[in-house]
């Protein structure tokens, strides 16, 4: 009876060794489990944290780019703005133009005038030279019209000069012409 209970003790003790044995390995798993989820824990923590630094600068991000946005929105009208102003400069210039261009033309027109008109006073100035020396022949001829002819040949050459200021006129209204011509 003894022996069997030796054999029982012994059996509890190898069950209790075993069991001690088992309790170690689970203790020790237990640990590296206890350990593991420790740090899947502060993983997870650091994880969570930097998402949530993640989401503040994406917020901060999409805060700047909304920011961004609106100044570029506000620099778009401005530039539309100025676009249209530009437009309808370019319409009053080309309004412009063509009233100047209309201008031109009859300026244009007014120095052919003048051209013609200058060849007319250059052919009277011609005639009249002419007929200077023509009545200046006459003069010498007659000695009794000696005062007449003097006077006519003053008068003569008043008309003469004057009709000289007037070249001199035409020719400085033409040179005018030209200018705005070419203005």
């Amino acid at each position: 009876r003894l022996t069997g209970q030796q054999q029982e003790i012994n059996n509890l003790i190898q069950t209790k060794i075993a069991v001690d044995e088992e309790n170690a390995r689970l203790k020790n798993e237990f640990s590296n489990l206890n350990q593991k989820f420790k740090d899947k824990s502060q993983e997870l923590k650091d994880t969570e944290e930097c998402a949530w630094k993640k989401e503040e600068q994406n917020r901060l991000v999409i805060k700047n780019l909304e920011e961004e946005n609106k100044g570029l929105n506000t620099c778009c009208a401005d530039l539309l703005n100025d676009l249209e102003k530009l437009r309808n400069q370019e319409a009053q210039w080309k309004t412009e133009k063509s009233g100047n261009d209309a201008r031109i033309k009859c300026l244009e027109t007014d120095l052919a005038e003048a051209r013609e008109q200058m060849k007319e006073l250059r052919s009277i100035c011609s005639n009249l030279s002419s007929q200077v020396a023509v009545k200046q022949e006459e003069l010498s001829q007659k000695d009794c019209d000696v005062i007449r002819a003097k006077k006519e040949l003053q008068e003569l050459q008043n008309l003469y000069r004057q009709n000289i200021e007037h070249t001199v006129q035409q020719a400085e209204l033409i040179k005018q012409l030209q200018t705005l011509n070419t203005d």
